[in-house]
């Protein structure tokens, strides 16, 4: 692992806030990409980027926060102002709002640039996962004797803590400590891999002859199950049902989608009848 992949300047460059960045970028490629395709003005793009910038930080906080309650009030400040701790659907709910409200504004279909934007925040999304697999910040999966299990001990948030409260793997462990050289499943990796995978199904598909709107109900159902698939095998406390609190949001932005992606369908082939 190398949280810190390189100095410039004796200022050192931060793996996660590297790929982050690079995935804001090419979010705003593709984004731009595809609204000069539909004859909207690429330059809304910048736009949106820098809610879903401004959004995806500010909200991926605060859901961590109310996850890490008792911690923050301790110590509101330091858990407030740390760098990391950022909880992914929370950044994606505020980012939502900052966009349609930008969208409503300025007379723009939400659903035209969600559709745009869709395709590029899987591949974007994926991407980031490369900073968290390189930082070993926590969101690594399960101990495992697969011939990919990936050592974390070096990264911010080695084994030793991040399974701390998890009796069901510490207990089988002397001390009920989980050593930080445990080898575990690299799942930011696994899922870059299954991102990309989905970019290109809905990169490819993009151009069909659909209901505005199509193409973000298939981002919700296909990103849905992508994430409620991989917690499984995550370091997360379950909730309700063994379900961790990601699979109950997955749960829902499946159903939206699934729900959306029915009804426009039936009105498209309604009109076409």
């Amino acid at each position: 692992m190398r949280p810190i992949l390189f100095e410039i300047g004796g200022i050192p460059i931060y793996s996660f806030g590297l790929m982050m960045g690079l995935a804001f970028l090419i979010g705003n490629y593709l984004l731009s990409f595809e609204l000069r395709r539909k004859n909207i003005n690429p330059d809304f793009a910048n736009n949106v980027i820098l809610r879903a910038l401004i959004g995806g930080i500010i909200g991926s906080k605060i859901l961590y926060l109310f996850e890490n309650w008792d911690s923050f009030s301790r110590n509101p400040f330091q858990m407030a102002f740390s760098p990391g701790g950022l909880t992914f659907y929370g950044g994606f709910i505020l980012a939502t709002i900052l966009i349609w409200q930008f969208c409503k504004k300025n007379n723009i279909s939400f659903y035209a640039i969600a559709d745009s934007i869709s395709p590029g925040l899987l591949f974007a999304y994926g991407f980031a996962r490369i900073g968290c697999h390189l930082a070993g910040d926590g969101d690594y999966g399960f101990p495992t004797n697969l011939p990919w299990g990936t050592d974390y001990s070096n990264g911010t948030f080695p084994p030793s803590y991040a399974f701390r409260g998890f009796a069901e793997i510490t207990s089988k462990f002397p001390n009920g400590i989980v050593p930080d050289t445990t080898l575990c499943h690299p799942t930011p990796f696994y899922e870059f891999i299954i991102c990309t995978l989905l970019f290109i199904i809905l990169w490819i598909n993009r151009k069909q002859d659909s209901p505005v709107g199509l193409v973000f109900m298939k981002y919700l159902i296909l990103a849905g199950f992508e994430r409620f698939i991989i917690e499984f095998i995550r370091i997360n406390d379950r909730l309700i049902f063994g379900f961790s609190e990601a699979q109950l949001i997955a749960l829902v932005l499946i159903t939206i989608g699934t729900v959306g992606y029915f009804r426009l369908t039936k009105s498209n082939f309604q009109i076409q009848s």
